[in-house]
């Protein structure tokens, strides 16, 4: 391996060992938080901190990897080659960087997008007080979105069900329908859960300890799955009527996509994390945050593979040629172990990053 590739990693194991290393070595405060699950091998999993600047700081700047667990191998990467590239070192006075390594730790160990409880985290984050979002599509669909049967028949079948209403509403109202989120079926995908995870949890309450200081926070959420091969899509991580939705546009100008508009490769979503940091924090403090989103394969392959896995774990066998297959198929879905991939998703982050520390400081 050469350049950038150098920052990645083939496993969890792996990439938390050189996160720490990196992170020691710049000089970051370090500390970390056990997640309740185990890994494959029985392995402790933890979700890891590297704090750089002013314990007070007046801006933020929070970088997130692993939301989705088997995207982590691109988010470590980045985060990795940030700390060993001397990123902290660029930031103004005033200003601090927590960079958090694995929001989920399961998810990334077993190569999962889901956490311990099968919980799309990228979906959790609603007011699990109230009534959860509907999703009609999903519940129109979901013996063919996760079939029983995952034979070729059954897969033939099934998506066939799914092309017809996809001819029949248009492609982006099925992808909302298997993507956007639900709350009702515990073992199928996308699912939001019915409460506050761990790393939801996690997630607030680092938002509210950096909330007692900074008085604007910016976030950058590291992903992979959607869009063209190796391109970091900003995604401007708010609703139309909040502050930091504004705040994206005058930091990133056109460059910034949004659900609102349509102008993103995502569907529509509730409860991300950035929606959770927001409903964390008073008022009184602004999240301006995003997802950058890395394109890997084309939508229809991506929510494939999604789907085989979750059938992998819900009626097939991890120890066998065609588990190892499905892990293979989800692995590759969100992480083309490719160079030329690597080296486009760090160039962009470096430049992402810089932005948003620019827009942070002159703010």
């Amino acid at each position: 391996m050469t350049g950038a590739s150098t920052y990645f990693s083939s496993t969890y194991a792996e990439a938390r060992s050189k996160f720490w290393d990196a992170g020691e070595a710049a000089g970051a405060r370090m500390n970390s938080h056990q997640n309740p699950a185990s890994g494959p091998n029985g392995e402790t999993l933890t979700t890891d901190l590297a704090w750089f600047g002013p314990e007070h700081p007046e801006r933020m700047l929070l970088i997130l990897s692993a939301t989705h667990g088997a995207e982590g191998f691109l988010g470590s990467g980045i985060e990795v080659g940030f700390l060993r590239n001397g990123f902290p070192r660029e930031l103004p006075p005033g200003m601090a960087c927590v960079v958090l390594h694995a929001l989920n730790p399961f998810g990334f160990a077993w190569i999962r997008r889901t956490n311990e409880s099968n919980i799309d985290l990228n979906r959790n984050f609603v007011d699990h007080a109230g009534s959860h979002p509907e999703n009609a599509g999903y519940e129109l669909l979901r013996e063919a979105i996760c079939p029983a049967d995952w034979s070729e028949a059954g897969r033939a079948a099934a998506d066939a069900r799914l092309r017809a209403y996809g001819a029949e509403h248009g492609a982006a109202a099925l992808q909302a329908a298997i993507t956007s989120g639900q709350y009702r079926h515990a073992d199928g995908v996308f699912y939001g859960g019915t409460a506050a995870s761990w790393s939801n949890q996690l997630l607030s309450q680092l938002a509210r300890r950096l909330a007692r200081d900074a008085k604007r926070i910016g976030v950058i959420d590291l992903h992979s799955g959607l869009g063209p091969y190796g391109h970091g899509e900003i995604i401007n991580g708010h609703h139309a009527d909040r502050r930091g939705f504004r705040t994206i546009i005058d930091w990133f100008g056109k460059d910034a996509t949004s659900i609102a508009d349509g102008t993103s490769s995502s569907a529509p979503v509730e409860g991300d994390t950035v929606m959770g940091m927001e409903r964390a924090v008073p008022e009184s403090v602004e999240i301006a945050g995003i997802t950058l989103e890395y394109g890997t394969l084309p939508l229809e392959e991506m929510v494939n593979a999604v789907r085989a896995d979750n059938w992998l774990h819900v009626h097939g066998r991890l120890d066998s040629s065609e588990g190892r297959a499905i892990k293979s198929q989800i692995r590759s879905a969100f992480y083309p172990d490719k160079d030329d991939w690597k080296s486009m998703a760090w160039e962009r982050a470096v430049d992402v990053a810089r932005r948003m520390v620019k827009g942070l400081a002159e703010s």
